[in-house]
């Protein structure tokens, strides 16, 4: 038996969750079975929370888009019990059960072992969006960012993908520009390093000119939409932008002109479709470079019951950092 947060829809098509036992046939098929201790609250899983969002292929369903365990039985010899390991994105808890229950079942190419360095709590106050932040990191250093080409833009830094950019860039030594929309969250980005706050009105407006003053060295965008654009116009000759969100929109209000003019280069990062030797670069240099005590700064513990309201949280953009999920709790 395990315990899972089952969502199910009633008549009406309304997504109902309720903490249940359920035996283990009803887990899929085949593959790496793994006892979850924790897993996260990403944007996705609110949505999967609630009516689905588009995102949820058949129901009932076990939401919940990355975890960290300890593995308990498998079919594949790269695995053996007792191994330590994260898994991130995949689709998993969208076309698969998730991490929300206390025991997965997965594909045993779509995770990875854990470095030494990380317990599975800290994977998890890292967990879908803080690899998300480091492809984006390793991405611009892959295009040439150094620390002192100067201050690297962080937009929605407040957010998991934002606050764990922060942390990541500001204790490799980049001076750290983080854009919020709230006040009370500038206490909160400093302490992971922010050495300048930026305020979202700041960067709201719609597009004037293509190209503004040369301002950031590169840019994690975890927005898109016209924030996106309007940065595209400020950064410096040659630089990138990491975009890795869309919570501005879909729709880019931009010209060509930053790209031809500036040869601004706009990188973007799907942590879904990356490939696993690219994986297991993210998940060693995390456990080497994020200072672990500023992961406490971010964590908002929470339990299985819990994330029903927090779903609806998340989606009114009422979270901040990183909700680590004790799913035994």
């Amino acid at each position: 038996m395990f315990r899972a947060l089952l969502v199910e829809k009633d008549a009406e098509g309304v997504a109902h969750a309720s903490l249940q036992d359920l035996p283990d046939d009803r887990l899929p098929e085949g593959g790496v079975t793994v006892a979850v201790e924790y897993s996260t609250l990403n944007y996705k899983d609110g949505l999967c929370l609630g009516a689905g969002g588009g995102l949820v292929k058949s129901w009932p369903h076990v939401p919940g888009i990355d975890f960290a365990g300890v593995v308990e039985s498998s079919d594949d010899a790269r695995f053996a019990p007792g191994d330590r390991v994260v898994l991130t994105c995949w689709r998993v808890g969208e076309t698969r059960w998730g991490g929300y229950a206390t025991k997965a079942r997965v594909k045993a190419d779509w995770l990875v072992k854990l470095p030494e360095a990380l317990s599975t709590r800290a994977a998890m106050a890292v967990g879908t969006a803080g690899f998300t932040a480091m492809l984006a990191v390793l991405a611009l250093e892959d295009h040439g960012l150094a620390p002192d080409q100067g201050e690297v833009l962080v937009t929605g830094a407040a957010g998991g993908v934002g606050s764990v950019a922060t942390a990541l860039l500001a204790s490799r030594g980049y001076e750290v520009a983080a854009v919020t929309g709230r006040p009370e969250t500038e206490a909160y980005l400093r302490d992971l390093g922010a050495a300048r706050i930026v305020p979202r009105a700041d960067l709201a407006e719609t597009v004037k000119r293509p190209l503004e003053s040369e301002t950031w060295a590169g840019c994690v965008d975890a927005v898109g939409g016209a924030m996106l654009a309007r940065v595209l116009g400020q950064m410096k000759y040659g630089a990138s932008v990491a975009a890795v969100g869309l919570a501005g929109g879909t729709a880019l209000p931009a010209s060509v002109v930053p790209f031809i003019l500036r040869g601004v280069n706009l990188l973007g990062i799907d942590s879904v479709m990356k490939p696993m030797p690219g994986r297991v670069r993210a998940w060693e240099r995390i456990a080497r470079d994020l200072p672990l005590d500023r992961l406490e700064t971010m964590i908002r513990p929470a339990t299985l019951a819990e994330l029903p309201a927090l779903g609806a949280a998340i989606l009114k953009g009422e979270v901040q950092g990183r909700v680590v999920v004790d799913v035994r709790a």
